[in-house]
């Protein structure tokens, strides 16, 4: 029975690091008029809960199969992160497929936790490309793979996270907040505790540039999205996986929540500022998706994990401006100034007084009566860009907002 072989997992796991905090929440309570939990997965030994997958499978195929001499994993990062742990506990040799976009925090943390023990290589813009060069070395090698969710035994560790809320909790949830990728947490979770405690219900959060369960449930079966933004990148997954899906296939499209990229971005920079907690954007997810459960959430107690605190500080600049862009705090013009003295004093008589340039480039052309300008403007309210735009008008400026032009604002900014 999977329950009983989620609390054996989990029990394995006590001998290599204690159960992760689960931690009521008083902020996000007293917001939503709840009782909301986080289980602390950013607190794991490597700051997500794919140890746990990793830890399980390596373990039950070591006792099928001793003198493995190397194991092969293809991640984003966390699920590398693990692997690397789990190889230089057990003693055996890991070779690491990673994207060449992974994040190089990431990359070194998985050197460290595997230390002579793992082989790094980096190929692939994207997952699925990484994965199949992954594949392609095991073949090869007759290495044994480790899938980062569409597996069995991971799948019983991911369920370890379940067992302890359980235990912790000291009662079932009224509802658990999970994030999806490929889905090995969400079937590992919602399998055990849909045996355990049936009347908890559940919602499910994909980032929207990576809707990869939403996808399949439209169509009945995993399909392979044809565009995924990777900027989530510990969930950005173009295919949920054959085993997983078929432990989720119950789950209905009303239950999945699409999250945009930029919103998470303001919901890491809150649970920053406020809270004190790191988390990457994969692990923001469930933080995310609160406001559109408002109603549903009201008066009961929810659980959400937070799945990874994996973040590379470097990219606190990009989440910001993304944060900004999001909430309204931050646009980008283009404008066309007349080339006459007094021109450019006269757009800066149009600011307003919480209104700061923190972009400008002016191209100044002979023999032509305007100029083209790139303008970024922040402001402390976001009600000010409909008063700053009504004084261009009145003013008689030709101008184009490109904010949300992703062509242009991706090529210009």
């Amino acid at each position: 029975m999977f329950p009983d072989a989620a609390r054996a997992a989990t029990a394995a796991l006590r001998a290599l690091f204690p159960a992760t905090p689960l931690q009521r929440n008083d902020h996000l309570s007293a917001r939503y008029d709840a009782d909301i939990w986080l289980k602390r997965e950013d607190l794991s030994p490597v700051r997500s809960y794919k140890l746990r997958g990793a830890l399980t499978a390596m373990r039950k195929q070591l006792a099928v199969d001793p003198g493995q001499p190397n194991f092969v994993c293809a991640s984003a990062g966390n699920h590398a992160q693990g692997v690397a742990y789990a190889c230089r506990h057990f003693g055996v040799h890991g070779t690491i497929f990673m994207p060449v976009t992974t994040p190089q925090q990431k990359i070194d943390k998985t050197r460290v936790f595997g230390g002579p023990n793992v082989e790094i290589t980096l190929t692939g813009d994207y997952f699925d490309q990484t994965l199949a060069a992954a594949q392609a070395f095991c073949r090869e090698k007759n290495a044994h793979f480790l899938s980062p969710f569409d597996d069995a035994d991971v799948i019983e560790g991911q369920a370890s996270v379940a067992v302890e809320v359980m235990e912790q909790l000291g009662r079932a949830p009224d509802l658990v907040v999970l994030p999806v990728g490929g889905g090995g947490l969400a079937s590992g979770m919602t399998g055990y505790l849909r045996a355990v405690a049936p009347n908890t219900a559940f919602r499910f959060v994909e980032p929207l540039g990576g809707a990869s369960l939403a996808a399949a449930l439209r169509e009945g079966g995993p399909v392979t999205l044809p565009r995924v933004n990777s900027f989530v990148d510990g969930a950005a997954v173009a295919r949920v996986g054959v085993r997983t899906f078929a432990m989720l296939d119950w789950v209905t499209p009303d239950l999945v929540h699409l999250a945009p990229e930029d919103r998470i971005c303001v919901t890491m920079l809150e649970m920053l500022n406020v809270e004190g907690i790191v988390l990457e954007p994969a692990g923001a997810l469930t933080v995310d998706v609160l406001p559109e459960l408002a109603d549903v959430i009201r008066g009961k107690t929810v659980v959400c994990i937070t799945s990874g605190g994996n973040f590379d500080f470097e990219r606190l600049p990009e989440v910001k401006e993304r944060a900004q862009r999001y909430s309204g705090l931050k646009k980008y013009f283009i404008l066309r100034m007349p080339q006459r003295p007094g021109a450019l004093r006269e757009f800066l008589n149009l600011l307003g007084p919480n209104d700061d340039i923190s972009r400008f480039e002016y191209l100044k052309k002979s023999a032509r009566n305007f100029g083209s300008i790139l303008i970024g403007i922040e402001t402390r309210d976001a009600d000010g860009f409909a008063r700053f735009t009504e004084r261009m008008d009145q003013a008689g400026l030709a101008y184009r907002d490109i904010t949300n032009d992703e062509a242009l604002a991706d090529f210009l900014i």
